[in-house]
């Protein structure tokens, strides 16, 4: 079976997911999207209050800044797959809770597995907490020390935690280490040949 008709099989299962209490709050499950042949996946947190209304990846002002960092790394979105380790919108952007997790991680598990990228970006804690505790045997427990390192997992893929754009909308003063970490991806890319 193709990469295409793995990944449009999955699709469908999430989209018709009733796992935890979020199916009964959305109004879209937010698909990964993009280049389905990227060496470059990102996966963040959840969609956020646009992204349920349209169905799409980072459509808000999250992925204005998204846009933005990656424009100034050199980075086009269209070269990379992008989802989402909670597929449905959190009520009040609340956290996820443990049992979200464990019910909606698998689709992300088979999209990686999929995928096969060479490097995963995560984007924010939760993100970067389910990867790396997922790839590596050693995980830091710091994550103000995590953010724009390379670890690397026994299978050779690079992983590269970098803060959540909407940090940005936050507290403006991340800009610079946020915008030097971005820059990473296309130098871990160029790393790879």
């Amino acid at each position: 079976m193709s990469k295409r008709k793995k990944i449009e099989n999955l699709n469908i299962e999430i989209r018709n997911c009733r796992r935890c209490r979020l199916s009964q709050t959305r109004t879209n499950v937010v698909l990964g999207e993009g280049d389905i042949n990227s060496r470059i996946m990102v996966v963040a947190q959840a969609p956020g209050d646009n992204e349920d209304k349209e169905g799409r990846m980072f459509i808000g002002p999250s992925g204005k800044v998204l846009d933005e960092l990656f424009e100034h790394a050199g980075i086009r979105r269209e070269y990379l797959y992008m989802t989402n380790l909670i597929k449905c919108k959190l009520p009040k952007y609340r956290k996820p809770k443990r049992d979200e997790i464990e019910s909606c991680s698998p689709y992300l598990d088979r999209e990686i597995e999929i995928i096969q990228p060479d490097i995963i970006v995560t984007l924010g804690h939760f993100a970067t907490s389910y990867i790396l505790s997922k790839h590596l045997i050693d995980t830091p427990q710091d994550f103000k020390q995590v953010y724009g390192r390379t670890f690397f997992t026994e299978s050779g893929r690079i992983i590269l935690p970098l803060r959540h754009p909407a940090a940005l909308l936050y507290n403006p003063e991340l800009k610079e280490s946020m915008m030097e970490n971005y820059r990473k991806i296309g130098i871990v890319m160029e790393g790879l040949g």
